[in-house]
């Protein structure tokens, strides 16, 4: 498997030496871009059904079970990435949102500098949102 891997990663190298070689010849860079993207849609492609293939074989051939046991006891590690995305997702969240209250902010302050106390109220309710996702992965990491 790791054999595939390393020559998916070689492709995908090869691919992006191609295209940058491809945009400085010819004399119109979007149709070289443009080739190399449908290029590299194929090769999604032909990656994808890889991908169904290796699964279809190791679904025709499951692993037997010996005997069955007790369910492992909690640890600490599973609730890691439930945690990790909870604070992750509300952190991109939360990016986003400063970035459109902190742009609309200056817009408004150029314009009108009193109104300044106000928009730093929106850009800070902005920032609270990666505060709520931190919290949520506290109360999943404790259960």
């Amino acid at each position: 498997m790791s054999t595939l891997v390393t020559f998916g990663v070689v492709a995908l190298l090869a691919a992006g030496v191609l295209v940058i070689q491809m945009a400085r010849r010819t004399r119109n860079p979007l149709l070289a871009v443009r080739a190399a993207v449908t290029g590299l849609l194929s090769l999604n492609g032909i990656a994808a059904l890889v991908c169904l293939a290796v699964v279809v074989m190791a679904l025709a051939q499951p692993m037997p079970v010996l005997a069955q046991e007790a369910p492992p006891a909690p640890s600490a590690a599973d609730g890691a990435l439930g945690a990790a995305l909870a604070t992750g997702l509300a952190c991109i969240g939360a990016g986003i949102a400063v970035g459109i209250a902190g742009a609309a902010a200056i817009g408004g302050i150029t314009e009108k500098p009193e109104i300044l106390g106000r928009t730093l109220i929106f850009v800070g309710l902005a920032e609270g949102i990666a505060i709520y996702g931190l919290i949520i992965s506290f109360l999943i990491l404790n259960r």
